[in-house]
């Protein structure tokens, strides 16, 4: 497909293993805050509650707050409900900005260099420009431009994110290639025309809940992890 000029990624899963950076830093949090916390549970809480927001967002049930903002509510229910309400409003503020201190997969760095060979890069992320932008400098990811659903404060799989992207590329949806470990997005993408990579990322949610990574439908590439996809793509 040698017409492909750019590839969009989505991050949190795809790009980064969020569950592991999450419950590391969340030891440190245990010692430094003198907390006693279960950080896989809060991690898998903390992300579970990700696509339920961003649906009344996208409903119109709930008014468009960027994600670090909507990170925060989730993250203050949750020690809530362990009865956790001493910490400062700078301690809580430290905490979720874990998100912007992700690791990436081991794959991932290395790959994105060999895709950016041929192809400009960018994230295509929830997140929001100032979290992927600390991201990438944390974990060293090498995009080209940083593209999120803020600058028009909307979420995937809204159709128009997928357009605000072709538009700020200038490129046609087809010269596109969505690359996502989640198939709701690749899915969208796919919708409105675009080229789509299904990466395979089956340490998502940890060694003891591995998903059903059958394709649902059939995309342009399905791929092990970003070195294969440039071996595919011949980068």
């Amino acid at each position: 497909m040698a017409d492909i000029k750019a590839l969009l990624f989505d991050v949190f899963g795809t790009v980064v293993d969020y569950r592991s950076t999450i419950i590391r830093e969340g030891h440190q949090f245990n010692k430094e805050f003198a907390l006693d916390l279960d950080w896989a549970d809060i991690a898998d809480r903390w992300r579970g509650r990700y696509h339920p927001v961003l649906k009344k967002v996208l409903d119109g049930e709930k008014e468009w707050k960027k994600l670090d903002n909507l990170h925060y509510e989730a993250l203050k229910e949750i020690l809530e409900e362990e009865g956790i309400t001493r910490l400062s409003e700078e301690t809580l503020q430290y905490i979720n900005t874990v998100w912007h201190r992700l690791h990436p997969w081991g794959d991932a760095v290395p790959g994105l260099y060999r895709l950016k060979q041929k192809h400009i890069i960018s994230p295509l992320s929830n997140g929001n420009v100032s979290l992927l932008v600390n991201m990438a400098r944390h974990a060293g990811l090498p995009w080209d431009v940083i593209l999120s659903p803020e600058m028009i404060q909307s979420y995937k799989p809204d159709p128009d994110v997928y357009k605000m992207a072709a538009r700020f590329l200038d490129l046609k949806p087809e010269e596109i290639l969505m690359t996502a470990a989640h198939q709701y997005d690749l899915q969208a993408a796919q919708d409105l025309g675009f080229r789509t990579a299904y990466v395979y990322r089956p340490l998502e949610f940890g060694a003891g809940n591995v998903p059903n990574l059958v394709p649902e439908r059939e995309y342009d590439y399905a791929a092990n992890d970003f070195i294969d996809l440039a071996d595919q793509l011949r980068c």
